[in-house]
């Protein structure tokens, strides 16, 4: 676990409200200067305790209005079965997340779709490419939260 003091948790709770902000907005919430702001944000970036800066889109807003998390059991573990697997995640976009997890259920996927039939699509997609033993898609009703942030 990387090591950090009240003044990094403060510049990355900024940081993680609202990206954007100018280096002399942080500085004033955290109640620094500019400069060390920088240094200290360039550090965090450096141990990779700070990823990519991305924007966060309205999904429905542009049509994806289908949000499924999906299910996998799979009777396959070898080494191949699992690259193969992991290949065509990582080459479908409509795959937001995707988790392996301990328990009955192999896999979670978070996919986004404008809606049922392209979720086919992409379910037909994906079991062409992989034998998988049993999928169960999840449609979701209603979103209440959502967050990429941590609790610092």
């Amino acid at each position: 676990m990387a090591r950090i003091d009240d003044t990094d948790r403060k510049i990355l709770k900024a940081l993680q409200e609202d990206a954007s902000r100018s280096l002399d907005e942080i500085a004033k919430v955290v109640g620094s200067s500019k400069t060390p702001v920088w240094n200290r944000i360039r550090k965090m970036r450096e141990a990779g305790i700070i990823g990519a800066q991305t924007v966060q889109l309205d999904a429905e807003k542009l049509g994806f209005e289908a949000c499924f998390f999906v299910l996998i059991r799979t009777s396959e573990h070898d080494a191949t079965w699992q690259k193969a697997f992991l290949k065509a995640l990582k080459e479908r976009p409509e795959v937001q997340e995707a988790h392996r997890l301990a328990g009955d259920i192999d896999y979670i996927l978070k996919v986004r779709v404008s809606n049922a039939r392209a979720y086919d699509t992409f379910y037909q997609a994906l079991i062409s490419e992989v034998k998988v033993h049993n999928v169960t898609a999840l449609l979701s009703m209603e979103e209440i939260k959502s967050t990429t942030a941590l609790a610092l």
